[in-house]
């Protein structure tokens, strides 16, 4: 038994449920269009694929209490998934008090502030529930739309660097970046964003 079991996550207007079996229709429906692709294979996984990875994203939850998956809802309609998972390279450093932030959403549900939303309960969970000290979030550099995701959820640009890819995608010559806010960052920003008495009256 988990000392943590994954939480149940909500915002004014996703539900976040830990994945698991029944939303696997769900991530095939999501790996099947080429445009959600794009940054990570170039091009849509097959059935076969996804069964594959499903049962990978279920076991990330079995490697440190209280990470994992979560499957997203809004009204009852599936948008997409999200993501804290222990770092797995070296490059990315100790495992203990950091995760790695990930989301993808259907494509009919982009631009929506959806990603965003999602993306700042998980960071609030990992900090606020979960003791964490670290969040991390990584793309390819020529991802303009996640990297401005992540700097609009308070992650600040760490680093570029290059991986070794069999099969190298479009852009993928200019490297990876990663965008990462520290417990103490995401504490500071929840200070500034507090509302506070006014010590004067406006006049009129």
């Amino acid at each position: 038994m988990r000392p943590v079991s994954q939480a149940t996550l909500r915002t004014s207007r996703i539900q976040l449920v830990p994945l698991s079996g029944e939303h696997l229709e769900h991530e095939i429906e999501l790996d099947a269009d080429p445009e959600v692709m794009r940054y990570i294979e170039g091009r849509p996984r097959t059935r076969e694929e996804v069964e594959i990875l499903h049962r990978r994203r279920l076991a990330v939850a079995d490697r440190v209490p209280g990470l994992g998956f979560w499957a997203g809802f809004t009204g009852g309609q599936f948008v997409g998934w999200w993501i804290l998972e222990p770092p797995e390279r070296a490059d990315q450093g100790p495992v203990e008090g950091q995760a790695e932030l990930g989301y993808r959403l259907l494509r009919r549900h982009w631009r929506r502030g959806l990603a965003s939303e999602g993306a700042r309960e998980l960071i609030r969970h990992g900090f606020e529930d979960l003791g964490l000290t670290r969040v991390f979030a990584e793309t390819m550099a020529v991802n303009t739309a996640s990297r401005a995701t992540m700097a609009a959820i308070g992650m600040q640009y760490v680093r570029t660097f290059h991986l070794d890819w069999e099969e190298p995608l479009p852009g993928s010559d200019l490297g990876e970046v990663e965008y990462a806010i520290t417990r103490e960052q995401w504490l500071a920003r929840q200070t500034a964003r507090a509302p506070r008495d006014r010590t004067c009256a406006p006049d009129g």
